[in-house]
């Protein structure tokens, strides 16, 4: 055969692949392109509702303890920021169908109060014709709840306020831990690092256990609308619980929403109290060609020029957040 047929041979064989792996290339750059404007909408949608949780209230005289973390929180404000955000980033704010539809791929809506926490999930509840629907309800509050083997429980908040009850004698007392006697609970109010420990371990093991039960129920429910998609619950790091376990917050859960070639599955954590940032930097990352705006946690890993005072301007203008996790 002549040179030339081998080169049409060669041209033959090696275009498909070509075409294949420029389509692929083309469709991972779209799903992580999605990924990113998926996670900087979650991330937003969060923190602007984490920012109404505790406006306008001052507890300290409601529940007569002396810390500024008591807050009654607004859940069912901070609910309906958290929708709003939502449904602005994904151009469904004006379709309430689509917005339902949308709040199925929410297993679960975390709402962390001063002494316990709040579910908003998917729960059956029976209508007047005695046929089951599925609703999106709030469930009754739960405390952070620890109970050793010597018949002691203790009733955990977001410092160190507690109330101890020895089930053998019926005593309860209530204070800060530096205040009430060794005696009662001794091996957990004596070691103020122990009890810190303690403390943020149950309030995790509290709603992670919870949180199992809502997913899993969450699984029943979609399943009965057809959805083949499984739910699971993520792995939340320990730096994210750390910096949720001494503010109200809201931690919140989106999976299975499609993004290019996968499925979105990620999480949002955001606190009621806001510190305010100096700036979010912005610059086009010279490797991959994207607009990126720096977290306020993750600086950007080269120089930028543009400067935003809020992560909604900078969202507005193109940019997607820097994820350096």
């Amino acid at each position: 055969m002549k040179i030339t047929d081998w080169s049409l041979i060669f041209v033959i064989i090696l275009l498909p692949l070509c075409v294949m792996a420029g389509w692929d290339t083309g469709q991972l750059r779209q799903t992580r392109v999605l990924e990113i404007q998926y996670t900087t909408a979650l991330r937003t949608a969060v923190q602007d509702a984490g920012v109404v949780l505790t406006r306008n209230y001052l507890q300290a005289d409601e529940y007569g303890y002396a810390s500024d973390k008591q807050s009654r929180v607004n859940k069912e404000e901070a609910l309906s920021v958290l929708q709003s955000s939502l449904g602005y980033n994904f151009d469904i704010a004006d379709d309430k169908a689509a917005m339902n539809a949308f709040m199925l791929y929410i297993p679960a809506v975390v709402v962390i109060d001063y002494d316990g926490y709040y579910m908003y999930e998917l729960a059956d509840k029976m209508d007047g014709s005695h046929v089951i629907q599925s609703s999106h309800q709030w469930m009754p509050k739960k405390p952070f709840i620890y109970e050793d083997k010597q018949g002691y429980s203790a009733a955990f908040t977001l410092d160190d306020q507690v109330t101890v009850i020895d089930h053998l004698t019926g005593e309860q007392i209530q204070g800060k831990r530096g205040e009430l006697p060794d005696t009662l609970f001794p091996n957990l109010l004596s070691d103020p690092e122990k009890f810190d420990q303690l403390r943020r371990s149950t309030i995790v093991r509290s709603i992670e256990q919870d949180l199992s039960r809502a997913i899993e129920s969450h699984n029943t429910a979609v399943r009965r609308l057809g959805w083949t998609y499984l739910f699971t619950m993520p792995t939340i790091s320990q730096e994210d619980w750390s910096n949720t376990l001494d503010e109200p917050g809201m931690l919140v859960f989106l999976q299975g929403i499609p993004a290019g070639v996968s499925r979105f599955n990620n999480y949002a954590l955001g606190g009621g109290r806001v510190v305010r940032a100096k700036g979010f930097l912005a610059d086009k990352d010279s490797v991959s060609g994207l607009p990126y705006v720096s977290s306020g946690i993750c600086n950007l890993p080269f120089a930028a020029e543009e400067v935003y005072a809020h992560k909604r301007d900078a969202a507005e203008a193109g940019y997607y957040e820097w994820n350096c996790r």
